[in-house]
């Protein structure tokens, strides 16, 4: 029977398990979403989560018994964070069950380097067998981890440390997209409302800040896209707003991909990087992947964009570090830690 690694995610408002054998990588994903639960909140409300994964894990896990039977369950995989402390906390107390239940090891996963790793997903699945060679004639690696609580560059380097070059120093990208959406009237979760409106619109109507425009600088900043947004609303009235909706999701649209993009670039002509990628919630946005695979195509670096279900919270990027990546806590080591960053274990 194979080896199978069984991975938790829960780390917010979505509940996942997935299975992958390192042989022949992720066989079964599965994700139950909140989404509808917390739009009349305008938000994630923690503790309705974190109740709904207490509902939604069982069922997932009955979904996949029938998977799970012809195998040998040696790994049960975890999101520790971060993340909202009662969904880590949920996510966490099922997989430690799971881990007595299978008499399986426990391993805990930082899920900011599982979005750094997911781009690699693609490449496990298309050829296992050959995945570590392919994967070393591609490091270092620059990985732009883009998500509604998350905006990082990361370097992997070959031993497959991370170190984060650059962050945000306020909002994140897609909280950007999501309180500028609010703004607009749009409903929760709006960054992919805004990207729809924006299609066909005209960015240069309504111009707004760069965040920190030195290339020099790596960081990133978007809390002031939002307050630039509010004081162009404040001019305009309803009709004129809805007339230029288009338009205004364009400018802002444009003001958030035109920073990442230009921070990529500087952060690939810093490192003599091998290859790039592309991951989190935000890097499903369409007008994104095409300026960053551009860009990496300008500097002749190999580009990853992670495939659009690992980009959102998944429990297949969880499972895939637990295999790819050898230092993870384990056992009794493993605690939610609702404030890891990327660097920690």
């Amino acid at each position: 029977m194979d080896r199978v690694i069984l991975a938790v995610e829960s780390s917010c408002d979505e509940s996942a398990l997935a299975l992958l054998a390192p042989g022949q990588g992720l066989t079964h994903e599965l994700v139950s979403t909140q989404t509808e639960l917390h739009r009349k909140h305008g938000g994630v409300v923690p503790d309705l989560a974190s109740r709904e994964h207490l509902t939604a894990l069982p069922l997932l896990l009955r979904e996949l018994l029938p998977h799970i039977a012809q195998q040998s369950i040696t790994t049960i995989a975890v999101t520790r964070g971060p993340g909202l402390l009662p969904c880590l906390s949920m996510g966490l107390s099922f997989a430690r069950a799971l881990s007595l239940s299978f008499n399986a090891q426990l391993v805990g996963v930082n899920h900011l380097r599982a979005h750094v790793h997911s781009s690699f997903i693609a490449l496990h699945s298309a050829n296992p067998a050959q995945f570590i060679d392919m994967r070393e004639a591609l490091l270092p690696h620059l990985a732009m981890v883009v998500s509604g609580g998350n905006t990082l560059l990361v370097s992997l380097e070959k031993d497959l440390s991370m170190r984060v070059i650059a962050r945000t120093v306020d909002d994140a990208a897609g909280e950007a997209f999501d309180k500028g959406a609010r703004l607009l009237g749009l409903p929760y979760p709006g960054g992919a409302l805004v990207e729809a409106k924006a299609e066909g619109g005209d960015p240069r109507r309504f111009s707004f800040p760069r965040g920190i425009p030195e290339r020099a600088d790596l960081r990133l900043s978007f809390s002031g896209l939002k307050t630039a947004l509010r004081y162009q609303l404040e001019k305009m009235d309803d009709q004129a707003v809805a007339a230029a909706m288009s338009d205004i999701c364009a400018g802002y649209q444009e003001a958030i991909i035109a920073q990442l993009e230009s921070k990529f670039k500087a952060a690939l002509e810093t490192g003599n990087y091998r290859s790039a990628g592309l991951s989190g919630g935000v890097a499903n946005n369409r007008t994104l992947r095409l300026r960053l695979e551009r860009a990496a195509q300008s500097h002749s670096v190999h580009m990853l964009i992670a495939q659009p279900k690992h980009c959102g919270d998944n429990a297949g990027m969880i499972a895939f570090t637990a295999m790819a990546d050898a230092k993870l806590p384990r056992g009794e080591q493993v605690i939610a830690d609702p404030s890891l960053i990327v660097e920690s274990v």
